[in-house]
């Protein structure tokens, strides 16, 4: 079962990365030669997506002129923020570009290969409203932890800390637009603490766990690591 539409966001300053990139969206980030959006866009495309809305913000035009040489005949549509809408706004007034009733979503800077054809099996036998990609990982503290019940419901989501193992959010996520789109939400929001924190008891949201490789390039360590372990796994 395959997802055919994906949003990707792609707006974010990179302001964490300013050292290492001085002036470009995070996305276009140069990793061996080529920007990082590049690994995201064929990753999915490799996944069987077929439709992109790429949501902009910060230099959008360097993305689409970019994005037209690079994929001259790729289906793509911008959603463009005149001003910041938060990940959660972003997201929501992308959808009003889609075609499906179920799309990916994802961050423009993180690449995570899972098999998007089983997270879209499981959150369409599951009816969810939203279903994340979850990533085990051990001895960190730069993410928060997301917690399960046994029928993979969201149980709970654990704040930033050290922790020895769990399951990160890995930024992709199957996400069913209309649900999304009728539900009463500011403009201006975060797609991960006002929506998923805020509404996971009330929603059907689960998460499914895929120990794929996994990579975020928000900031310079990780970057820099990228350009060593993209070579391999690309």
């Amino acid at each position: 079962m395959k997802i055919k539409e994906a949003i990707i966001l792609a707006g974010g300053l990179g302001t964490r990365l300013r050292s290492a990139v001085p002036d470009l969206p995070k996305c276009m980030a140069p990793v061996n030669g080529k920007p990082f959006i590049v690994y995201v866009i064929d990753y999915l495309q490799s996944q069987g997506v077929e439709k992109f809305i790429l949501s902009l913000g910060y230099k959008h035009e360097v993305i689409t002129a970019f994005i037209k040489n690079r994929y001259p005949t790729l289906d793509v549509e911008y959603s463009i923020e005149e001003e910041p809408l938060g990940t959660g706004g972003a997201i929501r007034y992308a959808c009003l570009k889609t075609s499906e009733d179920n799309v990916i979503a994802t961050n423009g800077d993180t690449l995570f290969k899972i098999d998007t054809a089983k997270l879209y099996g499981f959150h369409a036998m599951c009816g969810a409203d939203c279903t994340l990609s979850l990533k085990p990982m051990k001895n960190f503290d730069r993410y928060g932890v997301v917690e399960l019940n046994k029928d993979y419901s969201i149980a709970s989501f654990k704040e930033k800390q050290q922790y020895e193992e769990g399951l990160i959010n890995g930024g992709l996520y199957v996400l069913n637009t209309k649900k999304f789109l009728a539900e009463y939400l500011p403009l201006k929001f975060s797609f991960e603490k006002d929506y998923l924190e805020a509404f996971y008891t009330k929603r059907r949201m689960y998460g499914v766990v895929q120990d794929e490789y996994f990579i975020d390039i928000g900031i310079p360590e990780d970057y820099e690591r990228a350009q060593k372990e993209l070579i391999i796994n690309n």
